[in-house]
């Protein structure tokens, strides 16, 4: 199959809300080359298709937050509307509300790099996870032997230290001379 859209170009459309990978309706109708308006309201005529698991509705909030954190919505260039953020599930429905054959084939590559996407993420979140458990224990066990070897090397320095030459005291009181 010919690369419709470059990977990297849906990647960086999957953004997070509520903890879900998700893609905005914006972005997605950007990639369907149609208006998000037409999107907007295909998914309205066919609502019952697009359960919460499936498609919500963004709060102003959470809106907020994707503005200032990724910068990926901006103040008067967007729908006065608060954008349906779709899941996978919701990304794989689409395409039989737009009844586009476009939009079938171009969401064949977004479901896949949406998959693919999600899964190296959640692999690199266990790997980093997995590392940063292993830091912690490593600079535990490096503290670990660290004072051990303190306390050896302490203890042995005492050991060979020589022992100070006990000198004579000196008298208290008046010498006599000779």
């Amino acid at each position: 199959m010919q690369e419709i859209i470059p990977i990297e170009h849906i990647e960086n459309k999957i953004v997070t809300v509520r903890n879900q990978k998700v893609m905005l309706d914006r972005d997605l109708a950007e990639l369907y080359e149609v208006e998000t308006k037409v999107l907007k309201r295909a998914v309205r005529r066919n609502i019952d298709r697009f359960p919460n698991h499936f498609m919500f509705e963004i709060t102003k909030d959470e809106y907020d937050s994707l503005r200032s954190h990724f910068g990926t919505l901006k103040r008067g260039e967007h729908s006065k509307y608060l954008p349906f953020a779709f899941t996978v599930y919701g990304v794989t429905m689409l395409p039989s509300v737009l009844n586009s054959e476009k939009a079938k084939q171009i969401n064949i590559r977004i479901v896949e790099t949406f998959i693919n996407y999600v899964m190296q993420r959640s692999t690199y979140d266990e790997l980093r996870k997995a590392i940063y458990s292993l830091d912690l224990k490593l600079k535990r066990d490096i503290e670990y032997i660290s004072t051990l070897l303190f306390h050896e090397v302490d203890r042995l320095e005492q050991m060979i230290k020589p022992k100070k030459q006990i000198e004579p005291k000196k008298q208290i009181g008046f010498k006599k001379e000779d």
